[in-house]
């Protein structure tokens, strides 16, 4: 029952993670083709997304401990701990593909958050032809927005559940 709704949960963060994956790619091929116009779009759907994520993270935190519990297992044990403690059967593989599959994806996320962090730090202009103030106000702002939401998908709750910290 309990390992039932944990692998459930982490199927829904498994897709956020890719939906995640998607929004920070679209961010940096909107940044290396110069539309910076468009941060404002792309760091709120980033946003919207790491939020979430978030209820996910928490909807996952209850799941595992509820696992754990069931397992007799500590409260705060890991996805390969959670795996390794598994009762013979499909669990056991099933949880490590979880853990092998999110492992991979943070792997992604941080390698384009990287580019998009290094990207957002490049010389830019308004898209106006002859940038006003009030223009390039917007543009450090809309880039600080985008760099904090970037900044925001280092996850650190799930990379504890995965022991990658």
């Amino acid at each position: 029952m309990g390992a039932d709704e944990l692998s459930a949960t982490l199927w829904r963060e498994r897709r956020q993670l890719d939906f995640l994956l998607f929004l920070l790619e679209t961010q940096l091929l909107h940044l290396r083709a110069g539309n910076w116009h468009r941060l404002q779009y792309t760091a709120s759907e980033l946003e919207k997304v790491v939020e979430s994520l978030r209820f996910e993270s928490l909807a996952r935190g209850v799941e595992a401990a509820a696992l754990a519990a069931e397992w007799k297992a500590p409260d705060q044990t890991s996805l390969p701990s959670l795996a390794g403690m598994a009762p013979a059967g499909i669990w056991p593989d099933l949880l490590k593909e979880h853990h092998r599959a999110l492992v991979i994806l943070l792997e992604s996320i941080d390698a384009v958050a990287a580019d998009n962090l290094s990207a957002l730090e490049q010389e830019r202009e308004p898209a106006d032809a002859e940038p006003d103030d009030l223009a390039i106000m917007t543009l450090d702002v809309n880039v600080q927005r985008a760099r904090a939401a970037v900044t925001s998908a280092a996850l650190p709750s799930l990379r504890d559940f995965l022991g990658t910290t």
